[in-house]
């Protein structure tokens, strides 16, 4: 047998049980309380009538002259009769001074003693009091009969208290009714309150729902990735330390509109756009983040969930593979052309021509080991002498000359720890790969490079230029230039745009700058000056200046 052990009943049922009995308790009471005072006001109200009416008969100048009669019951009693019926009291006695009836609703009670208090009536006082007679209990005033200034008789009018009992009884039923109808009326607004509170905290109680909000605040703060929530007017609900992190916003943003939040443009414009966003890569000032956004609705908008992944590392690694690839393919195609080589001089020793095999082979070897001296002697570090080697196979692949300028030297060593040759791979190979596109197909089809370091101030700075034969870039689209998504160059699967975009965040990140001009003879020319004395020490501690422009317009194939 297996017993059942009750749910914990919902916050919105504990709730609604909370009002009803607290809605119950004020009702009745204010119901106790209400028939209370009215019963007091009642009785209150039987004492002003019988004191009205006791000095109204006192005042009568027929009493008196009855009075004054060898008989006054003769001429009272009758007169006392109408009274009681015309006034809604229950018994009007009138007496001697003594207190010696000549009147009573019962005949037989006249020349009896009055039942009741008399003495200050006697000094000539008019007093009411509560007091049980022959008639029951009742509230009666007792009023002196004055003639000529004397005391000539007594008169006392009262109500039965079980009249006023009746009356206060009516007064309750009326009270009952309008209680009750009070009562339900508050125990159906109770309940639509309730029931609507039930569906917003899903019938959960107060335990449940503390329970989660301890662990919704524990795994906003556990959760790497960055999460934010706006509400329906997009401003910020709620922000996790990922999301402060990854967006670069400080202090309190709650309630803070996405627009204020100082982040770029087309992030801002993702943010508060209606429509959800999926795996959308957008960049910071110092990240590559991808962005998902969903609405959360019921009925009506009332808010956007917004998730952020930091792919920075990930989008440099992407880089550097494909600059590894880049190498690959140009092994490929050299490893292509040695082997026409090599049939060349194989076929010529077997021609019998050993001595211009001889000279074919040398001269091939020569070239090569010029070029290889050339880009050494004038990069002496690693990285961005194999950066160059391999994009200068992959220029002359597709008909584009790459030379390193005579001015360039940069020596193994030179560069500091801050300023890691991921960084470098992204800026010069993005650069470098923008400038082979421009130049391919013009007449002649060049690109330059120059790396050198320079001195800047009290420091000193690397600088990287790289220089085509293209069209140029047009001065309209000076201002987009280095912006993601933008290229005038047709989008693949993969879109386009990225590049010069990642370009200015490493060379923001390291505090330094990057411009673009005409070059000499036309086309377009990019320099990256990055400071080599600390300054940039991923801080981005300087902004990057704008992109100045000036040459003749083109087709902006360097974007």
């Amino acid at each position: 047998m297996h017993l059942r052990v009750p749910r914990p009943r919902s916050l919105a049922g504990q709730l609604f049980a909370m009002q009803a009995v607290l809605i119950a308790v004020v009702v009745v009471g204010y119901a106790l309380f209400t028939y209370l005072s009215d019963r007091g006001q009642a009785e209150d109200a039987a004492g002003r009538q019988a004191r009205s009416v006791s000095l109204s008969i006192a005042d009568s100048p027929s009493v008196a002259q009855a009075i004054r009669s060898p008989d006054p019951t003769a001429g009272l009693q009758p007169y006392a009769v109408r009274v009681v019926r015309d006034t809604d009291v229950d018994f009007v006695t009138i007496m001697n001074p003594e207190g010696i009836r000549w009147t009573h609703p019962d005949p037989k009670q006249i020349g009896r003693p009055f039942q009741g208090h008399i003495e200050r009536a006697q000094r000539g006082e008019t007093f009411t009091e509560t007091y049980t007679g022959t008639l029951g209990p009742s509230v009666r005033a007792v009023t002196p009969i004055v003639d000529d200034g004397r005391i000539v008789g007594l008169v006392s009018a009262g109500i039965k208290v079980e009249e006023i009992s009746k009356r206060a009884q009516e007064q309750l039923t009326a009270l009952t009714g309008v209680a009750a109808g009070a009562l339900l009326l508050g125990a159906v607004g109770t309940y639509v309150i309730n029931a609507r509170l039930r569906r917003h905290t899903h019938g959960m109680n107060a335990d449940q729902l503390s329970r989660m909000h301890d662990y919704h605040q524990a795994a906003l703060h556990a959760v790497r990735e960055g999460l934010l929530m706006l509400d329906g007017q997009y401003r910020v609900a709620l922000i996790n330390d990922g999301g402060r992190e990854l967006l670069g916003v400080r202090g309190d943003v709650v309630g803070a509109s996405v627009a204020d939040l100082g982040l770029p443009s087309r992030l801002t414009g993702a943010l508060l756009s209606s429509e959800p966003r999926v795996d959308e890569v957008h960049l910071t000032a110092e990240r590559v983040l991808v962005v998902n956004t969903s609405p959360v609705s019921g009925g009506e908008r009332r808010g956007t969930v917004v998730t952020l992944r930091d792919v920075t590392e990930l989008q440099s690694l992407m880089g550097e593979l494909d600059s590894e690839r880049g190498f690959t393919q140009a092994l490929r195609s050299q490893a292509h052309e040695a082997a026409n080589r090599l049939h060349t001089v194989v076929s010529l020793i077997e021609l019998g021509r050993a001595e211009e095999a001889v000279d074919f082979a040398t001269a091939e070897l020569e070239l090569a080991q010029a070029l290889t001296d050339q880009v050494v002697a004038a990069v002496g570090e690693p990285v961005l002498a194999a950066l160059l080697l391999g994009k200068t196979a992959q220029a002359n692949e597709r008909g584009v000359e790459l030379v390193v300028s005579q001015d360039s030297r940069l020596d193994d060593g030179l560069l500091p720890p801050s300023l890691p040759a991921r960084d470098l791979v992204t800026i010069l190979g993005n650069l470098i790969d923008n400038a082979v596109d421009a130049a391919q197909g013009r007449v002649p089809s060049r690109v330059t490079v120059s790396a050198y370091t320079a001195t800047a101030g009290a420091g000193s700075e690397l600088v990287l230029r790289v220089s085509d034969t293209g069209a140029g870039v047009d001065p309209a689209h000076a201002g987009l230039l280095f912006r993601r998504g933008f290229s005038t160059k047709p989008a693949g699967p993969g879109g386009r745009g990225l590049g010069l975009a990642l370009v200015q965040q490493a060379v923001h990140r390291h505090g330094g700058t990057l411009t673009v001009t005409e070059a000499d003879g036309g086309g377009a020319r990019f320099e990256a000056r990055l400071p080599l004395d600390g300054a940039g020490d991923g801080s981005g501690g300087r902004r990057p200046a704008p992109a100045a422009l000036t040459g003749r317009p083109g087709s902006g194939g360097t974007a």
